[in-house]
């Protein structure tokens, strides 16, 4: 996969595909119906299959200080952008002088003049442009002026209403991983490279991989079964585990983490880049008297976790 970050210095092999647009936070299957389109639409026209959104996103641009609200990092769509198939990724810096483009500056210098693209698809409820002043039949209007053909993609409806993010973040904020894995087609992981702990774990018998969690919108806190992959390093492959995410108020922790203990593994992960998919959601934190009671409590959450990602 070609990824261009900026449209300015687009090359000639760069240009010429035909793109979805938006934010693709999570890649779920309202995201997947979109690309599809644009893929077929490629097919048609003999052009390459991309994909065009912007980082940061442009809620963290307008609104810095909000709580954290992405389902996945830049790093982490990326890879599920290129296991779909996208053959170009352009992603381009949302900063002030994109925001101040208007709609149709937009049209015309990103879409047309920088990226040469030949068919654009987009949401029913796609806004570009300075204060989201342009819409969907904007787009369709400045299309056929500008060169390139646009797709309005109805929005999909899940079983329980429509498929978005918000509607995966509330179901992952309640303790609902399978939920949200209904609506993203795939499960939600957490993806990022291990870093240093405390190695408590090691000393109990239970040693972890932790991730940060920083800049994601935190699931709700607890212990889950999961499906890792270590994505690089000499223990690459796929494994079953368990892991807590939260504060540990066992040990008095300060900032939300990931730890993961993965079944029938010995190893040193740090640094190797993991992604941790939730399976189930197993119980909230809790705290024990004594570190015999924990220990029996990580026993008891290991075997529930083993015979539900055996059934998965």
């Amino acid at each position: 996969m070609r990824i261009v970050r900026d449209h300015s210095f687009a090359t000639e092999a760069d240009r010429g595909a035909s793109v979805a647009i938006g934010n693709f936070d999570g890649v779920h299957i309202g995201h997947r119906h979109v690309i599809d389109i644009a893929r077929d639409a490629g097919a048609r026209i003999g052009a390459p299959l991309g994909v065009l959104t912007f980082e940061p996103h442009p809620r963290e641009f307008f609104a810095p200080d909000a709580p954290p609200f992405r389902l996945m990092s830049a790093e982490a769509r990326t890879h599920r952008l290129e296991k779909i198939g996208v053959e170009r990724l352009y992603e381009l810096p949302f900063n002030a002088a994109l925001a101040g483009l208007s709609p149709r500056a937009f049209a015309s210098e990103v879409l047309a003049g920088g990226l040469g693209l030949r068919h654009v698809v987009v949401g029913a409820d796609f806004c570009f442009g300075k204060g989201r002043a342009g819409d969907a039949a904007d787009l369709q209007a400045f299309g056929a002026e500008l060169g390139f053909g646009v797709t309005i993609a109805d929005l999909l409806e899940g079983s329980d209403g429509q498929v978005s993010s918000t509607a995966i973040r509330q179901a992952l904020s309640e303790g609902r991983p399978r939920d949200a894995a209904e609506m993203l087609g795939h499960w939600h992981r957490i993806e990022g490279p291990v870093v240093g702990g405390e190695q408590r774990g090691r000393t109990l018998g239970y040693p972890t991989a932790n991730m940060s969690i920083a800049g994601l919108h935190p699931p709700r806190f607890g212990i889950y079964a999961v499906l890792v992959d270590v994505l690089d390093g000499p223990h690459a492959g796929h494994y079953h585990g368990a892991a807590s995410l939260g504060l540990r108020p066992m040990f008095q922790g300060q900032e939300p983490n990931l730890e993961t203990f993965l079944f029938d593994f010995s190893g040193d992960l740090y640094g190797a880049h993991l992604s941790v998919g939730l399976v189930d959601y197993l119980r909230p934190e809790e705290t024990f008297d004594g570190l015999d009671a924990f220990i029996a409590q990580m026993d008891a959450d290991c075997a529930r976790a083993r015979d539900i990602l055996a059934a998965t």
